[in-house]
């Protein structure tokens, strides 16, 4: 590229990313915060439009306002930018010797790179600036193969990751400028103005914009984004009905058992490796999550099928064709993605006798709470169902914390009832 050209994205990416403001910090920044001052390249990946960009800018913020970092050391350029077409693998040390030259930085450098996967090679850059130069890399990517096996391979030791998500409910309390602390749930006047909104997040999701400006039908654009910019553009998927239809199939089924040859027959392919390299595609973009079930036997877990979930419950309900919503499995989205935040690692789990716990949680070697979710608990039949499943699982995995999450019962005993809206923001 042009040494011009090149000036004026350096220049005018940086102005535009610090001017940005109005931003709600992330509960993941406390986390970062600790890796900052360590050398290893951070690599922020989570699916298109869940705040990555913002994330960097809460970041620099810190830099700029905690550790006394100078402006002069920032380095920011999102090669989304279409005016990066040309740029190479080559035009990298060109573009770093500019920087230099504009900004003249006095201490440790700070490099902002959104999008990197755009550029075929970015990470023996990366690679080489992690050994000779006194930098410290943060790059994002809307794709899990941000960390293939050559790029990890090339990153050894070098990098750590961080997945970004949708805003949990408590980030869009603070959003709202809602403050949680011990005393919310007592005070009647708070209480009601988080259920209010807990109503809206409902019906709006997590992504940040959508929350902003509270119009859910921005919803459908991402979705759209996501699987053709993002999974049939870059696997270069030509059979486009297929995934259509096969992702339009799971967002109507959030939290359901799927076999590979059930989605083989509802999209009509030939191959059931057709669906489960569609499911991987899907997955590497953060758009839909598979769940194993939990056995001792790994080569049972791995012959069953999986759940399959929605990086957004409302962006899963904004697109699906059922013409009225399934409460139970809507709430069991929402949950499953809140334990992803917590970083839990997740199972279902089956009974001999066929009953079936929606999440069991395993740390270590050790299962250490089971969950069901459930929209109401009224019907007789439907609360001993629920309840019969966790005592089994107690006893078959030998679980101590079992948790049952509604809509608005609540009870403490040997199983906790909880409402969805407070487990969310306890």
């Amino acid at each position: 590229m042009e040494k011009e050209k090149l000036k004026e994205l350096i220049i005018g990416h940086k102005e535009k990313f610090l001017s940005r403001g109005n931003l709600v910090r992330r509960e993941i920044q406390e986390k970062i915060a600790n890796y900052i001052p360590q050398r290893e390249i951070l690599i922020i990946t989570g699916v298109r439009r869940s705040g990555k960009s913002s994330l960097m800018k809460l970041l620099c913020d810190d830099l700029l306002n905690r550790e006394d970092v100078l402006e002069n050391d920032i380095l920011y350029l999102n090669f989304e930018d279409e005016r990066f077409i040309p740029f190479t693998f080559q035009d990298f040390e060109p573009l770093f010797e500019i920087f230099i030259e504009l900004e003249n930085p006095q201490g440790r450098i700070y490099m902002f790179l959104d999008e990197i996967q755009n550029i075929t090679g970015w990470e023996k850059w990366l690679n080489r600036l992690y050994e000779f130069e006194n930098v410290k890399i943060i790059v994002t990517g809307s794709n899990a193969s941000l960390l293939g096996s050559g790029i990890s391979t090339a990153l050894t030791g070098r990098n750590r990751q961080i997945v970004t998500w949708p805003f949990s409910l408590r980030e869009f309390l603070t959003m709202k400028k809602v403050i949680i602390d011990d005393k919310s749930l007592y005070i009647r006047q708070k209480k009601v103005e988080i259920k209010r909104l807990f109503g809206a997040y409902l019906e709006l999701g997590g992504f940040p914009e959508v929350l902003k400006i509270g119009d859910p039908t921005l919803l459908e654009q991402y979705y759209k984004d996501i699987v053709y910019r993002d999974v049939i553009a870059r696997h270069g998927i030509k059979n486009i009905k297929e995934i259509k239809e096969l992702t339009l199939f799971l967002a109507a089924n959030p939290g359901t058992i799927q076999t590979y040859k059930n989605m083989q027959r509802i999209i009509g392919v030939k191959s059931q490796n057709t669906v489960k390299n569609y499911l991987k595609a899907l997955n590497d973009v953060y758009l839909f999550f598979s769940m194993d079930l939990f056995d001792y036997s790994l080569k049972r877990q791995i012959y069953n099928p999986s759940k399959i979930y929605c990086i957004d419950a409302a962006l899963s309900n904004s697109i699906s064709f059922k013409f009225s919503r399934n409460m139970g499995h809507i709430y069991e989205n929402i949950v499953f993605l809140e334990l992803l935040r917590r970083n839990k690692e997740l199972y279902y789990w089956k009974s001999p006798k066929g009953r079936e716990v929606d999440f069991v949680i395993k740390e270590g070697l050790d299962i250490t709470e089971a969950i069901q979710v459930c929209y109401s608990l009224d019907d007789e039949r439907t609360r001993q169902r629920e309840l019969q499943a966790l005592t089994e699982v107690k006893d078959a995995l030998k679980v101590d914390r079992l948790t049952v999450i509604t809509d608005d019962e609540e009870s403490h005993g040997k199983i906790n009832i909880i409402p969805l809206w407070k487990w969310l923001i306890t």
